[in-house]
């Protein structure tokens, strides 16, 4: 099965494009596609993977659903494209940059440029119906992308893993702590943000890690 997905994921995930579940899930994608409005466009799908090459990441982030609303989802956990109102949960994350760094609010809420520096920006389901939050979960790509989070957490060593929420902690929940900094709290919705992830200084404490194991650290 040809997939369109960056060259050294593409090797190293080879065996899953031609599993069962995988096969099943594109058959189902590409009928969605032709069926009604997903998120995010087909062409971003693997997004995530293009932008951050295997032995280029550094930080993974792990989000859960893409965004449902119109121009939102760009196939980078959490991020919009430029000129898309920041949706609440990025708005946090800013300000807990600004908190924690004292850098200013960016300009917008394009995260590409995480992406550019080895932030894998990863959701658990990479497709979503307009306006349906977790239409399309449960149908194989959490299978797909716990396979490439593990993949990552067993050939590479001290990389970041930043889980926010319950959901990323659970799908993370395998990763080795002794090879791996690990980072948790709460997720930075508004329905829980105040519960633990103000003041996680996660951003700070995941560059103090990088740069101790001589890595450039991340321009948030």
């Amino acid at each position: 099965m040809d997939v369109r997905i960056e060259e050294s994921w593409k090797q190293r995930l080879a065996s899953e494009f031609e599993k069962e579940y995988f096969v099943r899930l594109t058959d189902f994608v590409r009928a969605e596609y032709a069926r009604t409005t997903i998120y995010p466009p087909a062409r971003l799908i693997f997004n995530a993977f293009d932008h951050c090459p295997f032995d280029k990441v550094k930080v993974v982030i792990i989000g859960q659903d893409p965004y449902h609303g119109p121009g939102q989802a760009h196939g980078l956990c959490f991020s919009v494209a430029e000129g898309v109102p920041n949706p609440p949960s990025l708005q946090n994350i800013f300000k807990e940059i600004q908190s924690d760094l004292g850098k200013p609010l960016p300009p917008n809420g394009d995260l590409t440029r995480w992406a550019n520096q080895g932030v894998l920006l990863l959701n658990a389901t990479l497709t979503v119906q307009a306006h349906q939050a977790g239409s399309h979960q449960r149908r194989g790509w959490e299978e797909f992308t716990d396979t490439a989070i593990r993949i990552l957490a067993e050939e590479r060593e001290h990389l970041v893993f930043i889980l926010w929420g319950a959901y990323a902690q659970k799908k993370g929940a395998f990763i080795d702590r002794n090879k791996h900094l690990v980072l948790t709290s709460a997720h930075p919705s508004p329905l829980s943000a105040y519960n633990g992830f103000f003041g996680n200084r996660h951003f700070s404490r995941a560059n103090e890690y990088l740069a101790a194991h001589g890595a450039t650290p991340i321009e948030w």
